[in-house]
């Protein structure tokens, strides 16, 4: 993604961000942390690969039915309820989108919950390319590399010693299919993106859901990343952000988990957290002391594929995720 959120656009966000969890900090006093399973950065890594494997997963393209019939199937393998929510959503363009969000639950039945999401298709453009800009990406770490984390995240649910609170893991679709940097520029150039989530949001998987948090993971695979604390994160769900940077903090991780702010932007946490009211915090690789400041110069680019996938940075961030959700 490219965007950032028109000032004064989201103003009522100022009045949720009172909400979200408890403060972390009160509650490790109150218990000892839990050690979670040990996360496999090759497994991550293969399922990155995977995805690639198929090809851009573009809306409308044979590649991009066979990548959600493959996460179907890989969820439903972990042991996971699969809901699939299909419908149509209209692009920019007028271009009719056929959309799949995927979802995996574990312990359905429990009231308590967590989402974990990340979106599974990928840019029909390589925009900010200087060559091939009209075709599409392979989408490796904006969009794969958050999918390929949670897939390994979905295979300890279910295996011994599953935490305790229910988990919801979303695969959006048709995040990445926004305005082009070629097309003129509106006021509502937002709700382009993340198509996926806003149709999710308005009206999810299962009527009157509820969580009791969200972490989106997007662009969280690439080599030398680094995770700033999301300007629209900070507004939501600023308690969860400490919840998250806190655990990463704890782990050893601060040089990839930094407290550098960046700018509001807009992701799939933006809808979850002000349609569906559940605070939500953006784990996303965007530079603000490095240049170009933003998204890192691969982004919307034909280099944004296995090249550029760390398992050392997959290996953080699955970490990061399990030690929250197993001490929640």
């Amino acid at each position: 993604m490219n965007r950032l959120l028109w000032a004064g656009a989201f103003a009522a966000a100022v009045g949720f961000a009172g909400c979200g969890t408890d403060d972390p900090e009160e509650a490790a006093e109150k218990a000892p942390r839990i050690a979670a399973p040990a996360f496999s950065a090759d497994s991550a890594y293969a399922n990155v690969a995977a995805q690639v494997a198929w090809g851009p997963r573009v809306p409308n393209t044979a590649a991009h039915r066979a990548c959600g019939d493959y996460l179907i199937a890989e969820l439903t393998r972990r042991g996971l309820e699969v809901t699939v929510q299909a419908g149509k959503v209209r692009a920019y363009d007028g271009t009719l989108l056929e959309m799949r969000n995927i979802v995996g639950s574990y312990k359905p039945e429990a009231a308590e919950r967590i989402l974990l999401y990340a979106h599974w298709d990928t840019r029909p453009f390589a925009d900010k390319d200087t060559l091939r800009q009209r075709e599409p990406i392979d989408g490796a770490n904006d969009g794969g590399s958050g999918v390929g984390v949670l897939l390994e995240v979905a295979r300890h649910l279910t295996a011994e010693n599953g935490p305790d609170v229910g988990v919801d893991i979303v695969f959006f679709d048709a995040e990445d299919y926004g305005r082009p940097e070629w097309a003129p520029r509106t006021d509502t150039d937002y709700r382009d993106w993340c198509l996926g989530s806003q149709y999710w949001a308005a009206q999810p998987h299962k009527v009157g859901y509820r969580a009791k948090f969200g972490i989106l993971l997007d662009m969280v695979g690439a080599k030398d990343a680094v995770f700033n604390q999301e300007g629209t994160s900070l507004v939501y769900a600023p308690t969860v952000v400490t919840k998250v940077w806190s655990a990463a903090r704890d782990l050893g991780y601060s040089t990839l988990f930094r407290s550098d702010k960046t700018p509001q932007t807009v992701d799939d946490n933006l809808f979850v957290s002000e349609i569906a009211g559940i605070p939500s915090v953006n784990i996303v690789h965007y530079q603000v002391t490095v240049l170009p400041m933003g998204y890192g110069a691969f982004h919307h680019t034909h280099r944004d594929n296995m090249d550029i996938i760390d398992r050392k940075t997959l290996d953080a961030v699955g970490k990061v995720v399990m030690d929250v959700v197993w001490n929640e």
